[in-house]
């Protein structure tokens, strides 16, 4: 089988540099079974389940002299034992040492020659756990009826459903004389694809301008952002091939009650909890902050039918047409009332979710199932086409089930998901809630952030901080969303 790669997979590959590998990845913890998990069981789990998602068994091949997008081809040598490795660390393996590991898988690109992906079972951790890590070309996943392979082998039970894999044949692959033919052809019909393409790219241009606003502070002129000179910030570095991985655990009830105390919504609180441990980050940075200082962040925002997704959550394809709006907020980080940026998160957000109905994050667990990976692929490719001085760092946010899920009988314990670095950018950000908890996955250059456990720590201590004024405040009324009660302008972002 062969298919044409759409332009936004082709501009996903495109983008795709040394020092700035532009694939999704996840780091899954699992508690073993009594009956075990190793590498053999994980093998056939994946053979069994691997027709779910045919893309996974696909290669890209391009057309000479790129006369036409690449095509997604069968890989006639596809070797399943080449892309689920085994791994082990030295017993009881800790969490930085596992974090030291999936950072150096992350860093490294994947094989063109292959299909898109990889994944790791790592043995040996304390406890008896296992940890399965992932990554994923986002030209992969963030297509329509995009599916990540995490997906593929989780259960809602310890007993696995029945799958069985039908017999699969690679598809011939195409010769470059074939390759050539059939971009001859495009080619001649190209006055009408080109129509079709300039069409679509003036409604992108349109969309784009009008929906690349600062949400904290009004319309963000597109020219005066692609102009204006770069500051020196902490946030901003020219990066290395290598990364660094930490990771923050905090649990669901908390940001309910923070929600609860003070309106508005779960996405609201996550943000703010952010917001709180930049502010922290920075000042450890000795960066200079005033009152009115914010940073301003991409938080991929999902619509369905033109709608709002509430929760700053991305929608699974299968909820589009709407798809992933990138959403420009002043997080303020300069404020250092933790009420009061609560406040001005709210009022950011605010004028977004009342542009349309929103659809409950609930909702969209419930249509998407297991989806996180592809979600954070989608969050992350709405970067795509945005320059890198409108925005210092992306932050994906993802609900997930809010019950156990299984892999050949192991229960998922945590999962943290791990979203690329664009070009320039020290680090990302990416959550998702799971079974009671809501788990952060930093993404970090190396040298450029070496205390990226520091961040990780921030985040915990800034919810903490949250709940702490919250648990105090829990019979007061609401704030008004905007925090003009408490005299709160929009922030005013300096960096």
């Amino acid at each position: 089988m062969t298919e044409r790669m759409a332009p936004a997979d082709v501009a996903c590959l495109h983008r795709e540099t040394r020092t700035a590998p532009q694939h999704v990845g996840e780091l899954a913890v699992f508690a073993e079974p009594p009956a075990g998990f190793d590498y053999d069981r994980l093998v056939r789990l994946l053979e069994e389940r691997i027709s779910l998602a045919p893309r996974y068994r696909q290669k890209v091949v391009e057309v000479p002299a790129h006369l036409a997008n690449p095509l997604w081809v069968d890989d006639p040598n596809f070797d399943i034992t080449y892309h689920v490795r085994r791994s082990a660390l030295p017993r009881p393996g800790t969490d930085a040492q596992l974090l030291e590991f999936c950072a150096r898988i992350q860093s490294r690109r994947l094989d063109r020659s292959r299909p898109l992906w990889e994944m790791y079972l790592v043995e040996g951790l304390a406890g008896g756990r296992v940890a399965i890590v992932t990554k994923t070309h986002e030209a992969m996943i963030g297509e329509p009826d995009g599916i990540d392979i995490a997906q593929v082998i989780l259960d809602a039970a310890p007993a696995p459903r029945r799958t069985v894999e039908a017999l699969w044949m690679p598809g011939p692959q195409p010769g470059a004389a074939e390759l050539v033919r059939e971009a001859a052809v495009e080619l001649a019909r190209r006055p009408i694809a080109l129509a079709d393409t300039a069409r679509a790219a003036a409604r992108d241009l349109g969309s784009t301008v009008s929906r690349v606003t600062s949400m904290a502070g009004g319309f963000l002129s597109l020219g005066s952002a692609l102009l204006r000179s770069p500051t020196p910030s902490p946030l901003s570095a020219e990066l290395s091939e290598q990364r660094r991985l930490a990771v923050a655990r905090t649990m669901l009830p908390d940001y309910r009650l923070v929600r609860d105390s003070f309106g508005g919504t779960l996405n609201d609180a996550m943000l703010t909890v952010v917001a709180g441990a930049l502010r922290g980050w920075l000042l450890s940075r000795e960066a200079p902050l005033r009152a009115a200082t914010s940073v301003r962040v991409l938080v991929p925002m999902g619509v369905t039918d033109g709608r709002a997704v509430e929760d700053g959550a991305v929608p699974h394809t299968s909820t589009r047409p709407g798809g992933v709006r990138p959403l420009l907020v002043d997080l303020p980080v300069g404020e250092p009332d933790p009420v009061l940026r609560l406040a001005q998160v709210r009022y950011a957000m605010a004028t977004h979710r009342n542009s349309g109905r929103a659809v409950g994050a609930d909702t969209l667990a419930s249509l998407s199932g297991f989806a996180p990976p592809t979600l954070h692929a989608l969050g992350a490719r709405a970067a795509v086409g945005l320059t890198r001085r409108m925005f210092s760092l992306v932050i994906t946010n993802v609900p997930g089930p809010q019950w156990p899920l299984y892999a050949a009988g192991a229960r998922m314990t945590e999962m943290f998901p791990i979203v690329p670095l664009n070009p320039g950018q020290v680090f990302s950000i990416a959550l998702s809630s799971y079974d009671g908890g809501v788990y952060y996955g930093i993404n970090a250059d190396r040298d450029a952030v070496p205390d990226a456990g520091l961040l990780a720590e921030l985040i915990e201590e800034s919810l903490a901080e949250l709940v702490g004024v919250a648990g105090g405040q829990a019979q007061r009324s609401p704030l008004d969303p905007t925090g003009r009660e408490r005299g709160v302008p929009p922030p005013e972002r300096t960096s």
